[in-house]
C-alpha cells in the first residue's frame, strides 16, 4: 500500500530558526516553575535558577532530546490490544476527547456530565474498532466530589475497556494513587516497574511556564517510568504571539521544557510531544477550534516533532466551534481532521463528538466522527499500487463489450470497498422509505444500542474487589 504523502507548511530552515529561537528562549527567558521538587531536580542538574525560573542551558536540551526514545510499546491489561506509539508504519491512534464539561444528545439537550455519562463514552469508544487508547476527560463528572473524581474516573476506565488507558493532571497523592490503581488493575505487583502502561497529558502554564500540578504530575509518572505528554495550549495573541510562527516557537520551547524535566527524573521515559495550540478570537478573545490557521500551527508543530526531534507526535483535531451537528461542525471537523492525519500525526485527540472549542461532547457526533476518522484512515492508507498489472490484465479481458461487474476480480475483491457506518448512499426514494432520518437520528439509535450491549464489567471480580476496598481506604 502506498501511504499518501504528508503534508508540511514549513522548510528545513524555518525548522532550523525554531528549535534555535526556542533553545534562546529556554536559555536567556528561562521558564518558570511552581513547584519545589522540580526546582531541585534542576538545581542538582546543573541548571540555573533564580527564585522559580529556570535557565536551561544547550547541552541540558541536547541530552534530553537524546534520551526520549523514538517509539514505545504502550501495555495493555489485554496484552492483544497493546500499541505501539511513534511508529508511523503502526495505526492511528485515536482517544476519547480530553476536557468538555457538558454532554449533548437528541433526548435530553445539552447539560453538565455525570460519571454516567463519562463511563458511557468509555463504553462506545471501548466498543470501537479504530480508538486504541482510553480514558482522559470526554467530560467532566459534574456529581462526584472533586477530590473523589480520580479515583472514580480511573476506576470506571478501568471498568469498561482492557485498552491501554490514559490518566489525568492531578496533584502528587492523587497521582500516586491513580498510578496504584492501575497497577492493581494490571494484575501484578510491580508491572509499572517492567511496562509503560499508562499515560497522562501534562498542559504548560503558558506564557513559558509550569503550575505546580503538572510538574508534580510530570515527577510522579516519571518515577514510575509510565507515559507522559506536553500538550502547549497557547492561543495566539493572547497567551502567545499573534505571529503564527512565534505561536510554534513558544509552544516548541513549552514542550522542550516540560521534556527535560520528565528526562532528568527518569533518562529514556516515555514522552509525546503533542500539538494542542490554537488562534484567539481577536472579537473577544475566546478559543478557536474551527480556523484553518489554528492547524497550520498544528502542522508546523508536527514538522518539529517528526522530522526535527524524531519523537511521537500527537495532534489536536477533529473539532468544530458550532453549538450543533450542523454543516459548520461537519466543515470544520474535517478541515482539521484531515489535516492533522495527513500532518503525520502518529496519534490524534478532541476528535470524538466535540462541539463548541471542546466544551461539549455529543453523543451523536461521537458516533459521527467514527465514520469521520474512519474515512480518513483510509484516505491515509493510500492507494493499493501492488494491483497494477491485476488491473491491467482485467482492462484487457473485458476489452470493449464485456463487464466489470461480474468479472471474477470484481468478485473477488468488491468486499474490500470502503463502507460508512452512519452515511446514507441509497437512493432518495429508498431513504425516504426507510423514514427521512437525518445522520443525527441515526447516531442517536446507533449508540443506544452499543451501551445496550456493553459487558457490564471487564475487571475480574477479585481484582474488582481489591480496587474498590483501595478507593475506600484513600478516600
Amino acid at each position: 500500500m502506498a501511504r499518501t504523502s504528508r503534508l508540511k507548511v514549513i522548510t528545513d530552515e524555518d525548522m532550523s530558526w525554531i528549535h534555535e529561537a526556542s533553545l534562546k528562549i529556554l536559555q536567556d527567558t528561562g521558564v518558570i516553575y511552581h513547584n519545589d521538587e522540580a526546582l531541585d531536580i534542576f538545581k542538582k542538574h546543573g541548571a540555573k535558577v533564580g527564585g522559580k525560573t529556570v535557565f536551561f542551558h544547550k547541552n541540558m536540551v541536547r541530552e534530553a532530546l537524546k534520551s526520549a526514545p523514538q517509539t514505545f510499546r504502550w501495555r495493555a491489561r489485554n496484552d492483544a490490544k497493546s500499541v505501539t506509539v511513534g511508529d508511523q508504519n503502526e495505526k492511528l491512534l485515536l482517544q476519547p476527547n480530553g476536557g468538555p464539561v457538558f454532554v449533548q444528545d437528541l433526548d435530553k439537550g445539552r447539560r453538565k456530565g455525570t460519571l454516567e455519562d463519562f463511563a458511557n463514552i468509555i463504553k462506545l469508544c471501548h466498543a470501537s474498532d479504530i480508538v486504541s487508547l482510553i480514558g482522559s476527560f470526554p467530560v467532566e463528572p459534574s456529581d462526584v466530589k472533586q477530590n473523589e473524581k480520580h479515583l472514580y474516573m480511573m476506576y470506571e476506565i478501568l471498568k469498561n475497556t482492557d485498552k491501554p488507558v490514559i490518566a489525568f493532571q492531578f496533584s502528587s497523592p492523587k497521582v500516586r494513587q491513580i498510578l496504584d490503581i492501575v497497577e492493581i488493575a494490571m494484575g501484578q505487583n510491580g508491572s509499572l516497574d517492567k511496562h509503560h502502561c499508562v499515560g497522562v497529558g501534562v498542559d504548560p502554564l503558558s506564557p513559558l511556564a509550569y503550575d505546580s500540578a503538572a510538574c508534580e504530575t510530570i515527577i510522579e509518572f516519571a518515577k514510575r517510568k509510565q507515559i507522559v505528554w506536553f500538550t502547549a495550549a497557547i492561543m495566539a495573541g493572547f497567551s502567545g504571539p499573534i505571529s503564527l510562527i512565534g505561536t510554534v516557537t513558544q509552544q516548541n520551547a513549552e514542550i522542550l521544557a516540560g521534556i527535560i524535566l520528565a528526562q532528568l527524573v527518569n533518562p529514556g521515559n516515555p514522552v509525546i510531544y503533542s500539538n494542542g495550540s490554537a488562534v484567539a478570537n481577536m472579537k473577544n478573545g475566546k478559543f478557536v477550534t474551527g480556523s484553518p490557521e489554528m492547524m497550520l500551527i498544528q502542522l508546523a508543530g508536527l514538522q518539529m516533532a517528526l522530522d526535527y526531534y524524531h519523537l511521537p507526535s500527537r495532534s489536536m483535531c477533529g473539532m468544530t466551534d458550532s453549538k450543533t451537528i450542523d454543516y459548520q461542525a461537519g466543515c470544520e471537523t474535517i478541515q482539521s481532521l484531515m489535516l492533522g492525519v495527513l500532518g503525520g500525526a502518529h496519534w490524534i485527540f478532541e476528535s470524538l463528538g466535540v462541539l463548541d472549542a471542546i466544551m461539549t461532547t455529543s453523543y451523536e457526533k461521537l458516533m459521527i466522527d467514527l465514520e469521520i476518522v474512519n474515512r480518513v484512515i483510509r484516505i491515509r492508507e493510500g492507494m493499493d499500487t501492488s494491483a497494477k498489472d491485476r488491473a491491467l490484465k482485467v482492462i484487457q479481458e473485458v476489452g470493449h463489450e464485456g463487464a466489470y461487474i461480474t468479472h471474477t476480480d470484481t468478485l473477488n475483491h468488491f468486499r474490500e470497498r470502503w463502507l460508512p457506518s452512519l452515511s446514507d448512499w441509497n437512493t432518495f426514494e429508498d431513504w425516504e422509505k426507510a423514514g427521512s432520518e437525518d445522520i443525527a437520528v441515526r447516531a442517536n439509535k446507533q449508540y443506544k444500542e452499543i451501551l445496550e450491549k456493553a459487558p457490564e464489567s471487564l475487571i475480574e471480580p477479585e481484582v474488582d474487589k481489591t480496587l474498590t476496598n483501595y478507593i475506600k481506604r484513600v478516600i
